[in-house]
């Protein structure tokens, strides 16, 4: 995920701000992390450079 995203991307529950925990990147890359809404007490994974920004209860169902 490019960091840039950082400037459009909110929470899908509650379009809330995002904050972006980075555990390994590449230049302006994001290759793993996570994306934390401090409202609604979500962590959004990406892997693989790609944001799982799917409500918390599709994500489970999924799992």
């Amino acid at each position: 995920m490019k960091k840039d995203l950082m400037e459009i991307l909110a929470c899908p529950v509650c379009k809330g701000p995002l904050d972006l925990r980075v555990e390994a990147e590449e230049g302006d890359e994001v290759i793993t992390g996570s994306l934390f809404c401090a409202t609604c007490n979500e962590s959004y994974p990406i892997k693989d450079t790609i944001p799982n920004l799917l409500p918390p209860e599709l994500r489970r169902e999924l799992a």
